[in-house]
């Protein structure tokens, strides 16, 4: 930059930090003659008067953060407690871990199988940035392709007895591009009510029609598909194989059976299936003993049970062909995945391969939570024998205030509330790790009633997040 440009910018800063525009405006919104387009009063734009919104800071958004969690972090502050959100942690996050400068058993981790801990997935993320350094620095299809990446890739589309696999850099995007991907304008999506965020914004970026059907119910399914499916070109239904806020299984073969009765695909989310369910954690496919091609499109994260980061997807030869070659977000135009997150989720593999056991031992702690919460009188939803368990609070306020009393008696679970959740149906949401004892399970429930019942002798004295909110 020249000096000449230098001052230029630093008069023009100068001005938008006095509120000045930049140039007169012509009318509304219009361009003057030597300057940009300047938004007036009858835009409705406060710029007009002199007060510069060009940071953000009046976005809806961001006024909504600023209200909600400021407000919090004020109150937990005031009262002397810890904001459990965002909260540094100290050291690996698996069954225990360090948190707010001590120890607690944390059930706020989905490394199911405390795959991250193990020496050997630590090992591999090292060997692997010490043979391609820390980043592969481009593109796949320029040049960042190595080996381990097609090793992986090799290895997902063998367990889920398909053709082909992709390995991406983030498993939220790699629901939202796939999606945006393979439908258009003129398809629909199909998605159970429960589904996640992400196939949400795919659906809104392929501009597609997105219709729900009641949570894991194949005769909603139906119906939907009945009065529906012939106004448009394709139609896919998108599930998940383990819902991770209520911990029940889908019920695919059913959903299947549906789905190809209309002529539609079908895509699987295994975020938080995959490693957890089946008789060595193959996921749903193998839990139902099906053939790879039951499903189109099976997708899954390296960042749960394989003690990584990214996603991946699998499908015929020529579905993941156009995913690498055509889908933006997915492995074209954008970074491919760090060597270290593939070398860890290989030895992840590895580690699940020959040591069953963990998965064993997670079902056994999982059916051990389900039936002690029972036990002691908590409403667990839907959840059934998987690590996913919710412990039911309705309301928003005394998940909260349960979840920063558990941290305060060493134990991490987090409140899981509105709009995350429909309202009224506020939880705990613990999750089960195969490293966990039966001693740290009774002990986090025993705790819980404890805490759930001081809440409700003394309701009307706590702080009322809804009331603030309505008086604000």
């Amino acid at each position: 930059m020249t000096g000449n440009n230098r001052e230029l910018a630093r008069a023009l800063l100068a001005r938008h930090a006095n509120g000045e525009n930049t140039a007169p405006a012509t009318g509304n919104g219009a361009r003057a003659a030597d300057g940009p387009a300047v938004p007036t009063a009858a835009t409705g734009n406060s710029a007009s008067r002199g007060v510069a919104h060009t940071s953000f800071r009046d976005h809806p958004g961001v006024l909504e953060a600023a209200q909600r969690f400021g407000r919090f972090d004020a109150w937990v502050n005031e009262v002397g407690l810890v904001n459990p959100y965002y909260l540094p942690h100290e050291g690996i996050s698996g069954a225990v871990t360090r948190m707010a400068d001590r120890d607690v058993v944390n059930f706020s981790s989905f490394g199911y199988l405390d795959l991250a801990a193990d020496p050997r997935v630590r090992q591999a993320a090292k060997d692997a940035i010490d043979q391609y350094g820390t980043s592969a620095a481009a593109v796949r299809i320029v040049a960042g392709e190595l080996p381990i990446y097609r090793e992986l890739e090799a290895e997902i589309a063998r367990i889920y007895d398909t053709e082909a696999a992709l390995v991406t850099a983030s498993g939220y995007l790699t629901n939202a591009a796939a999606v945006g991907f393979l439908l258009g304008k003129r398809d629909l999506a199909v998605c159970d009510a429960l589904i996640h965020h992400s196939v949400v914004s795919g659906t809104e970026w392929s501009r597609c029609k997105r219709v729900s059907f009641r949570h894991n119910d194949p005769e909603s399914l139906e119906t939907i598909l009945k009065m529906s499916r012939r106004s448009f070109d394709r139609a896919m239904v998108i599930i998940e194989g383990l819902y991770s806020m209520d911990g029940d299984v889908v019920r695919l073969p059913e959903i299947i059976e549906v789905a190809r009765r209309y002529d539609c695909s079908i895509m699987i989310d295994e975020a938080h299936s995959f490693g957890t369910l089946g008789a060595t954690g193959h996921g749903v496919r193998e839990l139902f003993d099906l053939p790879g091609d039951a499903v189109d499109v099976w997708m899954g994260t390296l960042s749960k049970a394989l003690g990584s980061v990214g996603g991946y997807l699998a499908g015929n030869r020529e579905l993941v062909d156009g995913f690498k070659y055509v889908a933006g977000g997915l492995s074209m135009y954008t970074a491919a995945p760090a060597p270290s997150a593939i070398g860890a989720a290989l030895a992840g593999l590895g580690v699940l391969r020959d040591e069953p056991e963990r998965v064993t031992r997670l079902r056994h702690n999982s059916e051990y939570f389900h039936r002690r919460a029972k036990d002691y009188g908590f409403d667990i939803g839907t959840s059934e024998g998987s690590p996913i368990i919710p412990v039911m609070t309705g309301a928003d306020e005394p998940a909260v205030l349960a979840a920063l009393a558990m941290l305060q008696r060493d134990f991490s679970v987090n409140a899981i509330t509105h709009p995350v959740v429909p309202a009224g149906e506020a939880r705990l949401r613990f999750f089960i790790n195969c490293r966990h004892t039966e001693q740290q399970m009774d002990q986090a429930l025993a705790t819980l009633r404890e805490v759930l019942d001081g809440l409700a002798d003394t309701a009307g004295q706590q702080f009322t997040l809804a009331h603030e909110e309505q008086h604000s």
